[in-house]
C-alpha cells in the first residue's frame, strides 16, 4: 500500500478546463502548453514540481473562473507500475 507520497514528486499533468485560453497565458501558467480544444475547452499540459505547485495552478484556474473538467497526472516512464 502506498503512503500517498508518490504524488509529492515531479510529474506531468494534463488539465482540461471549460473556456478559451490562448498561448499568451502560458507564462502565467508556469510555461504550460495551452491548446484550444473543440467545444469551448482548453487543455493545459506540462510539468509540475509537487502537490503544492499543482494547487497553485489550480488556484489560478479558479481565480479565472474556469470550470475544471479534468486533472490527470501522466505516468512517468520510471514509475512503471511501482507501488
Amino acid at each position: 500500500m502506498s503512503n500517498g507520497r508518490n504524488f509529492d514528486k515531479p510529474g506531468i499533468y494534463r488539465i482540461r478546463v471549460r473556456g478559451n485560453l490562448d498561448q499568451r497565458w502560458s507564462d502565467w501558467f508556469d510555461g504550460f502548453c495551452i491548446t484550444p480544444q473543440a467545444g469551448d475547452e482548453t487543455l493545459l499540459a506540462g510539468p509540475v514540481a509537487d502537490q503544492a505547485a499543482l494547487h497553485g495552478l489550480l488556484n489560478k484556474i479558479r481565480d479565472l473562473g474556469l470550470p475544471l473538467l479534468l486533472v490527470k497526472r501522466e505516468e512517468q516512464p520510471d514509475e512503471g507500475g511501482v507501488q
